[in-house]
């Protein structure tokens, strides 16, 4: 699966808005630092479904 242009900029917005670091993104999302790194840098592109949905129920997380 591809994370879209839209994906990545609500991540790297919101965890601007939230002031974290790609550790603490980690603990909060379940998804792996490195995978983080990799997407949030624009090194890699594919992801698991598992982990789009882990990202999706955080991004749009309503607290």
């Amino acid at each position: 699966m591809k994370v879209s242009n839209e994906m990545l900029k609500a991540l790297r917005r919101k965890r601007g808005e939230q002031n974290i670091s790609v550790i603490e993104l980690s603990r909060q999302t379940g998804v792996s630092r490195w995978t983080l790194d990799k997407l949030l840098k624009g090194a890699k592109e594919d992801i698991r479904p598992t982990t789009a949905d882990k990202l999706n129920q955080w991004l749009y997380k309503l607290v």
